[in-house]
C-alpha cells in the first residue's frame, strides 16, 4: 500500500511501521507466559496466502497491530509531527458534564484512527469469511484505543476553589491497551462461517450481516486453536518443550506463578530445575573526568523449564548449574 497509495500517505509511513512494531512486540508481553507467545514465524505464516489461520490468536494480532498503528499516528500527531494534524478540540466549550467543560488539547483520536483505517484495512483484499474477521478485528483494536483514553481535567476558580473544570482526552500507555485486548481474547466470539460458505454475492451478503450483528469492540475468530504444546513446522509453532516458565516470586501474577503447570504439567512435560550463576555490573561510580567504573556482581538465580520426562530422568532429578554474563 505504501508503494501504490497516495503520495500524500508517505509522510504516515514511519509512523505506520512503528506502530505495528509495537503493537507485535505488545503482543510478546501479554503472551510471555502463555502456550502460544506470539512466535515471529506464525506471525509471519498466519498471513501467507495458503495458510491464513482465523483462530482466536489471529483476531488478537489483528486487533493489537491495528491498535497500535492508530495509537503511535495519535501519539505522533500531538507531538506535532505532522504539519496537517493538531488538537481535537471539536467540542471545547461544551458541557462535558456535572461542574465541567470540555477544553485544552485533546489527543487526536480521531485522525489517529482515520488513517490508520486507511493503511491496515487496505492490506485485506479478500472478500471471503477470513477478510471479514480481520477488518472486524482491525475495528476492534481501533475501538479499544478509544475505549480506553483517560480523561485529564484543571480546576478554575478563585484561590483553586475549583468550581468550573476543563478536561480533554488523553492517551492512556499503550499496555493498558494491551491489557483490556487480552480480556477481550479471552472471551472471544466463534463465528461458525467456513463451511458452505463460498465467494458470491449472496455469501457475501451473508457474511457481511452476520458480522455486522456482533459488537465492533469483540473480538471474533472462526476457527478453532492449534494444540500449542505440540511443535507444528507448518503452522510454525514450536510447542513449550524447552520453554522457560516461573514458579515463585512475591512481584508474580496468578497466571505467572501457574506458568509451570500451564507449560510443562499440563503439555506432558516436566519442570526442571536450573541453577545458574549470573555476573553483571554493580556499584557504579563516577570518577571525575570522565570514567565510569563499575565492580563485577555475582548472584545465585534458579530458572525452570519445560522437558521431556525422559531427558529429565536422564539427567538425574533434573538439576544444573550455568554460569551467565550479563553485559553492562
Amino acid at each position: 500500500f505504501l508503494m501504490t497509495g497516495p503520495k500524500a500517505y508517505l509522510i504516515y509511513s514511519s509512523s505506520v511501521a512503528a506502530g505495528a512494531q509495537s503493537g507485535i512486540e505488545e503482543c510478546k508481553f501479554q503472551f510471555a507466559w502463555d502456550r502460544w507467545n506470539c512466535p515471529e514465524r506464525a506471525l509471519q505464516l498466519s498471513s501467507h496466502g495458503g495458510l491464513r489461520s482465523a483462530n482466536r490468536e489471529t483476531a488478537f494480532v489483528h486487533a493489537i497491530s491495528s491498535a497500535g498503528v492508530m495509537y503511535t499516528l495519535t501519539r505522533n500527531c500531538s507531538l506535532g509531527d505532522f504539519d496537517n494534524c493538531g488538537c481535537d478540540d471539536s467540542r471545547n466549550g461544551q458541557l462535558g458534564g456535572q461542574g465541567w467543560l470540555w477544553g485544552g488539547c485533546s489527543d487526536n483520536v480521531g485522525f489517529g484512527e482515520a488513517i490508520s483505517k486507511q493503511f491496515v484495512d487496505a492490506l485485506e483484499t479478500g472478500q471471503d469469511a477470513r477478510a471479514a474477521m480481520n477488518l472486524h478485528n482491525n475495528e476492534a483494536g481501533r475501538k479499544a484505543v478509544k475505549g480506553t483514553m483517560k480523561r485529564t481535567c484543571k480546576c478554575h476558580g478563585v484561590s483553586g476553589s475549583c468550581t468550573t473544570q476543563t478536561c480533554w482526552l488523553q492517551l492512556p500507555e499503550f499496555r493498558e491497551v494491551g491489557t483490556y485486548l487480552k480480556e477481550k481474547y479471552h472471551k472471544a466470539l466463534k463465528v461458525d462461517l467456513l463451511q458452505g460458505v463460498g465467494n458470491s454475492a449472496a455469501s457475501r451478503g451473508a457474511i457481511a450481516e452476520t458480522f455486522s450483528s456482533i459488537s465492533k469492540k469483540e473480538l471474533v475468530h472462526l476457527e478453532d486453536s492449534p494444540d500449542y504444546c505440540l511443535e507444528n513446522k507448518t503452522l510454525g509453532l514450536l510447542g513449550t518443550e524447552g520453554r522457560e516458565c516461573l514458579k515463585r516470586g512475591k512481584t508474580l501474577s496468578r497466571w505467572e506463578k501457574r506458568s509451570c503447570r500451564r507449560l510443562c504439567g499440563d503439555c506432558g512435560l516436566a519442570v526442571e530445575e536450573r541453577r545458574a550463576e549470573m555476573v553483571s555490573s554493580c556499584n557504579c561510580k563516577f570518577h571525575w573526568c570522565c570514567a565510569v567504573r563499575c565492580e563485577q556482581c555475582r548472584k545465585r538465580v534458579t530458572k525452570y523449564f519445560c522437558v521431556r520426562k525422559e531427558k529429565r530422568e536422564r539427567s538425574g532429578g533434573g538439576r544444573a548449574t550455568r554460569k551467565l554474563k550479563r553485559k553492562p
